[in-house]
């Protein structure tokens, strides 16, 4: 059985709106530059076992990369961690951008 749960993009957008959600880009920088989920933390992957201790235990994660894969494997670490809370966007920024919903620069 997973340890994290799949997520679509209208379900995340329903979660920002609520507000109760910590949101984690693991994509590589030079794929964040081209745009980012509005309030996301940008982690990449490869640094996630350095900084995971960065996010709250007490809320919800929702992780991200470009297409679903990378996120999944963090999803995975993060829960080996102790993180129970875990959602992976389905199909990634692709699906959020193919939804039509918006991006914003990294800040």
């Amino acid at each position: 059985m997973s340890r994290y749960q799949e997520i679509t993009p209208s379900a995340l957008q329903t979660m920002q709106a609520a507000g109760a959600l910590q949101l984690v880009d693991v994509r590589n920088d030079d794929e964040v530059s081209r745009g980012i989920i509005s309030g996301a933390k940008h982690i990449v992957l490869n640094d996630l076992p350095m900084r995971w201790n960065e996010l709250g235990d007490d809320t919800p994660i929702v992780v991200y990369c470009h297409s679903g894969v990378r996120s999944a494997h963090a999803c995975m670490y993060l829960a080996e961690q102790g993180f129970t809370a875990l959602f992976n966007l389905q199909g990634g920024i692709m699906a959020w951008g193919q939804a039509g919903l918006p991006f914003v620069a990294k800040v």
